[in-house]
């Protein structure tokens, strides 16, 4: 009988070798053909070790050429395997599902074509921000953006949040084909940031995860006056603490201490509880 394919995508993690999991690394040993889009080459060939059949889809991308031509190459070609049969992982750096497209359209296909696949999640640049800046999203809440959609649509930010922008050395790219923009465009993410309530002095953080272990991750704090001017690379992310203290919603407040004071006094059946529904006239 004819076995039918199946995809997984799997993440490898942001430091070579220390963020693969139990599970990720099974499904990259029992596939049956395995392709990787990595962080660099030394994490390519640190791969080949495990599978030396591995096909780089790092090939498949070109100066001047749309991002998104070599994301559709790169999906037919795993697809090709799958249709063929065979059981297909797709390894990328960081999580799969975390600002890569290749994973979520390549498992979309898939599904839509009646193939089993899935997800397993890795270790993203996220997760590492969060423990190199000791940074608890719950403390202050936490926005997350995209450098050129900040640029491209009116989104409303929160100056008392800390803010997370991805992908600042792309700010502005529209082309698809380019791997990097210049000051003048972060000049007007600046712009948009002091528009709104972010101070030209406030203090922000160049990011970068280390992606090996003798390496540390790049924490540079600078002025937000000072991002256009900065060494911004493709692999730079940009955290905004905040800029303003919270705000207390005193009459929001008044409301659960009345909601609290109805629920006490049915518990001590001195009072009938409260209807929630008298406090919203």
């Amino acid at each position: 009988m004819e076995s039918k394919g199946s995809f997984v995508a799997v993440g490898l993690g942001m430091m070579l070798g220390a963020h693969l999991s139990p599970r990720s690394r099974s499904e990259i040993e029992q596939a049956d053909a395995v392709f990787a889009l990595v962080s660099d080459a030394i994490v390519e060939l640190w791969l080949q070790r495990m599978r030396p059949d591995l096909r780089s889809l790092q090939p498949y991308y070109a100066e001047g050429k749309r991002r998104t031509d070599s994301y559709r190459e790169m999906i037919d070609a795993m697809m090709a395997e799958v249709r063929a049969g065979r059981r297909v992982c797709g390894v990328f750096y960081g999580h799969p599902g975390v600002f890569a497209q290749v994973p979520h359209h390549a498992v979309a296909r898939a599904r839509a074509e009646g193939f089993e696949a899935e997800m397993q999640p890795g270790i993203s640049a996220e997760d590492c921000l969060y423990a190199d800046l000791g940074v608890d999203p719950a403390t202050y809440g936490c926005q997350h953006y995209e450098a050129s959609q900040l640029l491209f649509f009116r989104r409303r930010l929160d100056p008392s949040a800390y803010l997370v922008i991805w992908q600042i050395g792309l700010t502005g790219d529209r082309s698809l084909a380019r791997y990097g923009t210049g000051p003048a465009y972060r000049r007007l993410l600046i712009e948009r940031l002091v528009e709104a309530g972010y101070p030209p002095e406030h203090e922000v953080v160049i990011y970068e995860a280390a992606t090996l272990p003798i390496a540390t991750p790049r924490i540079e704090r600078i002025p937000l006056s000072g991002l256009a001017a900065a060494d911004v690379r493709l692999q730079s992310t940009l955290a905004v603490p905040p800029a303003r203290p919270m705000v207390r919603d005193e009459a929001m407040l008044a409301r659960i201490d009345a909601i609290d004071a109805s629920i006490r006094a049915g518990e001590s059946g001195d009072a009938t509880p409260l209807d929630v529904r008298s406090l919203e006239s």
